[in-house]
């Protein structure tokens, strides 16, 4: 291994060894631990550690690096106190995720360390929205991510690259090529030669490294990152190297030829470096052993640390309470002066009041700039905040939901506009897995709005007239408000903006330019998880929300005999339910109305919990009223037998009979 040709100086490379060793010890003791049964799970990196370790030693301390689960080096050379990392792996409530997740599923802003989960494409794009806030920020300073060659065939990592080629974002992709995705040979996951040139199609910059010599990694990793902070531009690194162990240790290596094994291994990273320094007399064998006790004191250390730790004691509200980062909502009232405007241009003037308080507010969107977006909504905001704060994107939502997602990491807020709601399921992946879970995981929230354009009515087909809120309120860790009025849609887009979590904000179109209302010209917000008594009834509540709502009027308006209680939801997560058992309990009978088909939808849910806790007030059964269990369909009269508005007003005559 050709170590020479790099201009280092000795004390670099005495760096460098120490801090490719350290991980090597550690993993070394953690394999002989998993035996034990004392870590319930190993990714192992050894035969790696050049990558990791030369890449994290280029970064300066301050600047972000996303590892994946085969990159100790990345942990230990940003020194993390081993006994972190060990409670962690033990699952302990010293570990970045106090138990809520294993291995290396974590990350701390402290050390500037941003964790993966195992869909693993993800972690691009989120590494995107990092570098895209530091240049919006005018920082020169670079964001290096981590991916196996098995990852390179997700379309979050093409998404990713591609995003980052158009933004001109300083991002160094690095592709550890090891040769195997788990047991699957690399001749079967790709065809190109060198996984380098799918740079090319992205007009991106690509380099192939030797992972294995640590003096190359770090010194051409070194010389790109200097240029890159002042150049900002993508670059895709390959680094070609080898697993030496399974993709975990249950899985071995039996797949793999021993000829191979035995090849890679007279390439190890750590062993050829040593035989140089020794060779280079920069290291003697009493001086290594020095340096091997040190480190082998530091991890018994912190490992009787982590095991003089007591077990994690399951405590149900501390779980319950820490899904969400904690939101002082403060209410600001607006002034007495409104205008009659319609819902989409509630929606606007929401979002532009809130580009003018937050300096730190990115939106994004296909066509959100110079376009104003397919329904107008951000029309003339390119000249009011300019290019960098309303970005068009590509067609990637998966990478632009990661992207926003990055951008929260590093101190911004983002608003995403999903073109039409149904779009959602090309970005499903970062939202319930990414953003909704990461406050859980490791205390790091997502400050991001999702903005759904959604709903019926309007012949618009299958592909974009769902109302899908149902996927999203299951999943712990996201928001979601439904707006019915243009009164409602301003003041809940202030809060979704404000509230540092995730939300899912949904706009029904067939509302956009149907539904006028007195709206207050100044800012204001309203509070999530109040319901709004539109009408006063004895006889029967009506809960829905959305169209339902009008849908609900209409009927009522038609129906002047039927008293009921209308509740407006408004927020789907968090749900008030106490309006709704203070209602059911006065008037006895319930009937729930939404526009999503009915089978699973937030309904059922609702339905369940009155049962459980107002069954004793119940003058008949609870019916729930949704849409045909199709796709809806495009033809008018095929998608009005469709919507649960043709059968809303018999339902409620037979519960109201009963």
């Amino acid at each position: 291994m050709d170590y020479k040709q790099f201009t280092v100086s000795d004390e670099i490379k005495l760096s460098l060894f120490k801090a490719m060793l350290k991980p090597r010890m550690i993993e070394e003791k953690m394999l002989i631990l998993l035996r034990q049964g004392k870590v319930s799970k190993w990714f192992s990196g050894i035969g790696q550690e050049a990558i990791s370790v030369g890449v994290t030693t280029a970064l300066q301390k301050d600047e972000y690096v996303l590892p994946m689960h085969r990159n100790l080096g990345v942990f230990t050379t940003r020194e993390i106190p081993l006994y972190r990392l060990f409670t962690q792996w033990q699952g302990k409530a010293s570990g970045f995720t106090q138990g809520r997740d294993r291995s290396f599923h974590f990350g701390t802003q402290e050390f500037k360390i941003i964790g993966m989960i195992s869909h693993l494409g993800p972690q691009l794009g989120v590494a995107d929205g990092i570098a895209l806030a530091h240049k919006l920020k005018s920082e020169k300073t670079v964001t290096a991510v981590f991916t196996g060659e098995g990852a390179t065939s997700e379309g979050d990592f093409h998404e990713a690259l591609n995003v980052a080629a158009v933004w001109d974002l300083p991002v160094v992709f690095c592709i550890e090529n090891n040769g195997y995705g788990l047991s699957t040979p690399t001749n079967e996951q790709f065809k190109c030669e060198n996984l380098a040139d799918k740079g090319k199609g992205y007009g991106m910059e690509s380099h192939i490294i030797d992972g294995n010599n640590i003096l190359e990694v770090y010194t051409k990793v070194s010389e790109l990152m200097a240029d890159m902070r002042n150049n900002p531009r993508p670059v895709l690194l390959e680094f070609k190297t080898f697993r030496m162990r399974g993709h975990e240790e249950a899985s071995g290596t039996k797949y793999v030829p021993q000829e191979l094994l035995d090849a890679w291994a007279e390439k190890d990273p750590l062993e050829n470096y040593i035989t140089f320094l020794k060779k280079e007399k920069i290291l003697k064998d009493d001086s290594i052993n020095a340096i091997r006790v040190e480190i082998q004191t530091e991890i018994d250390e912190h490992l009787q640390k982590a095991y003089s730790e007591e077990s994690i004691i399951p405590n149900e509200s501390k779980e319950l309470n820490e899904v969400y980062q904690n939101y002082d909502f403060k209410e600001v009232k607006p002034n007495i002066h409104t205008t009659n405007i319609r819902l989409i241009d509630a929606i606007s003037d929401g979002l532009k009041q809130s580009m003018k308080k937050y300096d730190n507010l990115v939106i994004m969107g296909q066509d959100v700039a110079e376009y104003g977006g397919v329904f107008k909504i951000t029309e003339g905001f390119v000249e009011e905040f300019g290019k960098e704060r309303v970005r068009n994107t590509p067609i990637c939502e998966s990478a632009i939901v990661s992207a926003a997602m990055g951008l929260s990491i590093n101190g911004m807020k983002a608003v995403m506009e999903m073109q039409f709601a149904d779009f959602a399921s090309s970005g499903f992946n970062p939202i319930v897995n990414y953003l909704a879970k990461s406050y859980y995981r490791w205390g790091e929230n997502a400050d991001v709005v999702i903005r759904m354009p959604c709903g019926g009515g309007v012949s618009a087909g299958p592909f974009h007239s769902q109302t899908n809120e149902a996927w999203f309120t299951k999943t712990p860790g996201l928001k979601v408000v439904y707006p019915a009025f243009p009164y409602d849609a301003k003041g809940l887009l202030a809060t979704a903006i404000e509230d540092p979590n995730p939300v899912m904000f949904f706009e029904h179109k067939g509302l956009y330019r149907s539904m006028y209302q007195e709206v207050p010209v100044s800012y204001y917000t309203l509070p999530f998880g109040k319901a709004g008594l539109l009408r006063e009834g004895t006889s029967i509540t009506i809960v829905t929300y959305g169209a339902g709502v009008h849908w609900a009027f209409e009927t009522l308006d038609k129906n002047t005999d039927i008293k009921a209680d209308l509740l407006d939801l408004r927020t789907l997560q968090p749900l008030d339910m106490e309006a709704i058992y203070y209602s059911v309990k006065k008037t006895g009978k319930l009937i729930i109305l939404q526009e999503d088909s009915l089978f699973g939808g937030i309904a059922s849910d609702i339905s369940s919990l009155v049962m459980e806790n107002c069954f004793e007030y119940l003058d008949g059964p609870i019916r729930r009223v949704g849409s045909l269990e199709t796709p809806i369909p495009f033809n008018t009269q095929l998608e009005q037998q469709y919507l649960a508005k043709s059968r809303f007003e018999a339902s409620l005559k037979d519960l109201i009979a009963y």
